[in-house]
């Protein structure tokens, strides 16, 4: 059973809240590591819990929601062992797992609407890293950051 972190600042929040619905719906489980409302807040900070959460395999995937989804998705990122893609359609969903073993989500609360942004959610939920020639590209970012 997969197990997913969600985050997001203020901006991204009402994304958050029907992310969490649809994930319900699935019967995915899920830890909500804030925001709790749409109070202004700092995204680096809910960028780097969902991205701590994934590191550490307490959870096996990531969902990171802000206004535009750029400023969170850089903010997880800077987590070694992160591969955050933000994806505003499905097809870059679906190859950011197959080709780049994406293990955490980027989307923008302001940028997509709700029924886009869930049919990305379940692309890349649905989506396998395909491995061969991938692997050895996910190993030379890996690399990167050890330099």
């Amino acid at each position: 059973m997969m197990k997913i972190a969600i985050g997001s600042d203020h901006g991204g929040f009402n994304l958050k809240e029907r992310i969490k619905e649809f994930l319900e719906s699935q019967s995915i489980e899920y830890v909500d590591y804030g925001t709790n409302s749409s109070e202004s807040v700092d995204y680096p900070e809910y960028g780097k819990k969902v991205a701590d959460a994934v590191v550490s395999k307490e959870v096996d995937k990531g969902i990171v929601i802000c206004g535009t989804g750029i400023g969170i998705s850089i903010a997880a990122n800077k987590v070694k062992g992160v591969r955050c893609a933000l994806c505003n359609e499905p097809f870059s969903a679906r190859l950011s797992v197959e080709h780049n073993n994406a293990n955490v989500l980027a989307l923008g609360g302001r940028i997509l609407g709700e029924d886009l942004a869930i049919e990305i959610v379940s692309t890349w939920l649905n989506s396998k890293f395909q491995g061969g020639r991938h692997e050895r590209r996910i190993n030379l970012i890996s690399e990167l950051e050890n330099k």
